[in-house]
């Protein structure tokens, strides 16, 4: 990796940092980042390569970050624990996460380097911190059994075991990541009943309370009244791409919980504005309307 890369990449981590620091400030807004990655590159690809540079986040960089999350006390959500302490509220928190701070990581599409390089990560700083991370995968389980994926996507038994070791919380993203906007009613029905039907066939004797696949990420991030709809049918939540910090104390629609995506091409000074923008937001407009 040459310098600039190389400046790229601390000036990207440095960014979180400040980000995650802002946040720890803010103690009484009841906020919760939840970043969105997708598949992970090794640190010395370069990455200006279009596809893997745009979509997928640095290695080490990632390594980094979640280490710094670690050392400063934060929480590491499942997608049951959002719903159940701070969306519903129909449980209480545990003493040993009240001084925690709260954020979710998650990562879509079933990428499979997120078996064979974020799993390593996740259990190295489990060994260093005796501290689990835990991270919400969106899984599409139409590439589950598929040999022409193998060497792009997981499978079943990569999942079942990050998922034994309880690193993995796996929820659903369709099954086959389909634009759900653009599909009539029985092909929209299909995509959601039968990834939830798939992934919990696939964790069955693992999962005996049924959280997997409890919860949905819209493919692309689009979604519309039918979709929304038919989402609520199979599914307790739903989450967007919107760019949006959580505002847990506002929110009203569990169909609509927004996401900050996360990628190799993310401008330092991008990054800071639109946080200030939505801190700011948050302040100026007293988050919730009527308030």
């Amino acid at each position: 990796m040459n310098q600039t890369n190389k400046n790229f990449s601390f000036r990207l981590v440095l960014a979180f940092i400040i980000l995650f620091s802002i946040l720890n400030l803010i103690v009484t807004e009841p906020v919760i980042p939840i970043l969105g990655f997708h598949g992970i590159i090794a640190s010395k690809t370069p990455v200006t390569r279009l596809y893997q540079g745009y979509m997928h986040y640095p290695q080490q960089d990632l390594e980094k970050l979640l280490e710094h999350l670690v050392h400063n006390n934060y929480w590491f959500l499942t997608s049951q624990d959002l719903y159940d302490f701070f969306l519903t509220k129909t449980k209480k928190i545990p003493k040993e996460y009240s001084n925690q701070k709260p954020i979710m990581i998650t990562f879509d599409d079933g990428y499979k380097t997120v078996y064979t390089k974020l799993l390593p990560i996740l259990s190295k700083l489990e060994e260093k911190y005796s501290k689990k991370v835990k991270v919400v995968l969106f899984i599409n389980p139409g590439t589950l059994e598929q040999r022409s994926n193998a060497a792009i996507h997981l499978g079943c038994q990569e999942l079942r075991e990050g998922f034994k070791k309880g690193f993995y919380d796996i929820q659903s993203h369709g099954l086959n990541h389909k634009d759900l906007t653009t599909l009539n009613r029985q092909e929209l029905v299909k995509e959601l009943l039968q990834a939830q039907i798939q992934l919990r066939k696939c964790t069955q004797d693992l999962d005996p309370q049924q959280q997997v696949a409890s919860h949905f990420a819209y493919p692309y991030g689009a979604y519309n009244k039918q979709v929304q709809y038919y989402a609520s049918k199979y599914y307790l939540s739903s989450y967007l791409y919107n760019n949006k910090i959580l505002d847990y104390g506002c929110l009203k629609n569990y169909y609509e919980i927004p996401r900050i995506p996360i990628n190799g091409q993310i401008l330092f000074k991008q990054m800071l504005q639109e946080v200030a923008e939505g801190f700011h937001k948050f302040k100026s407009q007293q988050k919730c309307e009527g308030k």
